[in-house]
């Protein structure tokens, strides 16, 4: 009984989301929305809607994950860009190392799932991808890459990468100079927040590495060659709760919108 009430639950919201965003695209060709691969409950996930909302007042979003897997398939269609958001570990199955599932954290292959669809089908439609944290590994391994199963034990260094406190860890990072992500931020290096035990470990061959952290950690990824390929930015840190250091957060969410508008425009 349970099971069939929340499947009638989901159906009615999924319903009714897309009628709500069907509506306003309707009515005004201009409306930006953006897709969050996860932007719910609120005290995990929802900085990441905040940080859009406060940075483009005719910016909408929608979160995918409390549709159901068709229904949130469908709605990307009317949105103008996806955000890539963090959370649990990646299944290891993923890249081939399931025989390492024991030393990862909690996994979510229902998520694991959508956003490997999401991705797919954000490629096939050329809608601008932003990842942060989980999403840039998702993204990564997505197209052939792999991960790093657990920063403490699999990788030496002195940085620390995860504290309790995701807000109360720090680190540098050197951003390479003449990347997109160099352009879009201005910055060669600056101080970014830091919550994880996974990196991007083998690169996937269409990326390339555009910041490290001091001990040689991967921190960003864009494309190898961008040239007709969708905007896609893929950081380790999280921007949308970045408050020591607004250079490497606010401009990345402003050249999104703006890739999200571009997009939308050329409907």
């Amino acid at each position: 009984m349970n099971k069939i009430y929340y499947s009638l639950i989901s159906g009615f919201v999924a319903l009714f989301a897309l009628l709500l965003f069907s509506g306003c695209h309707n009515k005004d060709d201009q409306q930006v929305i953006i897709a969050i691969s996860k932007g719910i409950p609120d005290n995990h996930y929802g900085a990441y809607g905040k940080w859009i909302e406060s940075n483009g007042a005719d910016v909408k979003w929608v979160d995918l994950y409390t549709l159901p897997f068709d229904s949130a398939l469908i709605m990307l269609d009317k949105c103008s860009g996806l955000l890539l958001t963090g959370g649990p570990d990646v299944y290891p199955g993923r890249y081939n190392k399931a025989y390492d599932s024991s030393r990862c954290g909690t996994f979510d292959l229902r998520r694991d799932t959508l956003e490997f669809a999401l991705i797919s089908k954000a490629l096939n439609n050329n809608i601008p991808i932003l990842g942060i944290c989980r999403g840039q590994q998702i993204m990564n391994v997505a197209l052939g890459g792999s991960l790093i199963i657990d920063i403490p034990s699999d990788f030496v260094s002195d940085i620390k990468h995860r504290n309790k406190d995701g807000n109360a860890c720090f680190h540098k990072v050197n951003i390479f100079e003449g990347s997109r992500l160099n352009e879009i931020t201005g910055q060669q290096n600056g101080l970014v927040n830091s919550s994880h035990h996974q990196a991007v470990d083998r690169l996937a061959d269409a990326f390339v590495v555009t910041a490290r952290a001091e001990d040689g950690l991967i921190e960003a990824i864009e494309w190898k060659e961008p040239i007709d390929k969708p905007f896609f930015l893929g950081v380790q840190w999280h921007p949308e709760r970045l408050t020591k250091n607004e250079s490497l957060s606010t401009p990345i969410v402003l050249e999104f919108i703006e890739e999200a508008r571009k997009y939308n425009e050329g409907r």
